[in-house]
């Protein structure tokens, strides 16, 4: 068994699902909404770099960058219809999650209508080079993987320190009652929080696209695991989604080469039921009376 090929698959693995799981997390810690149209926003973004890729640039900061943008206007696309007209209705999250499902379910099939079935692949933004390291050989796109979204993901969680509106957000994910009472407008957060998070699925469609293709229901199985790590790390915790996603990772890598890919699901699902059962509210659940209400 190759020890070094299995855990550079599982690190590649961790940081692209774990950053969609931090974008959910997000979502929910500071508005309440499990945001079911990510898969949408996924392939949605895959075809924005596509796109840019066809009548741009092949540059890769340039397919990259288009990625991000598009994910990003998904995300206040998905804000405007499912977000700023129920927020403040009675059962908003069950509310949310209808209507979010049923913005991927017709945006799946415009993707479908306007670029047809056939699977689109992105140019290699981070070229052919590979690097041996203690005799594991590092190929480029693992390395320019773990690299951008490492980086990315710092930088947003830097930003949400820092910055006036990360603050806010931070604000909304610890009380957003209290924060609405001192001022802090709970719409306009909320398309920050969207288009933020939007940005983060973009960015991880962009890097998972230079090892799949990008289709109209590429998005679906990425958003499910991006779900199953943010449960089983804990719907509202940046670091339960981290832990989560390195395990999840490690078990996927693991199942495919041991198993065969067709298992990976299988096995994820267990671990995680396994989880939940000794830590129901996930590996760093923060779930608070509040938000429980």
């Amino acid at each position: 068994m190759d020890v070094g090929f299995i855990l550079s698959n599982a690190l590649v693995l961790a940081c692209i699902y774990g950053t969609l799981a931090i974008g959910l997390s997000i979502t929910w810690s500071s508005v309440g909404l499990i945001n079911l149209a990510y898969g949408f926003i996924f392939a949605l973004s895959g075809y924005g770099a596509w796109l840019a890729a066809q009548y741009v640039s092949t540059n890769g900061v340039v397919v990259l960058s288009a990625g991000v943008l598009t994910g990003a206007l998904g995300g206040m696309l998905v804000c405007a219809l499912a977000f700023i007209p129920i927020h403040d209705k009675p059962n908003f999250t069950v509310r949310g999650l209808i209507a979010t499902l049923a913005i991927s379910l017709i945006g799946t099939q415009a993707l479908l209508y306007v670029f047809g079935p056939r699977a689109k692949n992105l140019p290699d933004i981070f070229g052919f080079w590979k690097v041996n390291l203690g005799g594991v050989v590092l190929t480029s796109d693992k390395i320019g993987n773990v690299a951008v979204s490492i980086l990315v993901v710092t930088a947003v969680l830097l930003w949400m320190r820092s910055s006036r509106r990360g603050l806010e957000i931070r604000a909304m994910m610890m009380n957003p009652h209290a924060a609405s009472i001192v001022g802090i407008g709970v719409r306009r957060t909320g398309f920050y929080v969207m288009s933020i998070t939007g940005g983060l699925a973009g960015l991880a469609a962009v890097l998972l696209s230079q090892t799949y293709y990008i289709s109209p229901f590429g998005g679906l199985t990425p958003m499910i695991k991006g779900v199953s790590i943010a449960l089983c790390g804990g719907l509202g915790s940046v670091r339960g989604a981290v832990i989560a996603a390195i395990v999840l990772g490690l078990n996927e890598a693991l199942t495919a080469r041991l198993l065969g890919g067709q298992y990976v699901l299988i096995t994820q699902f267990l671990l995680i039921i396994a989880i939940l059962l000794v830590r129901p509210r996930g590996i760093a659940g923060i779930l608070d009376r509040a938000r429980e209400a």
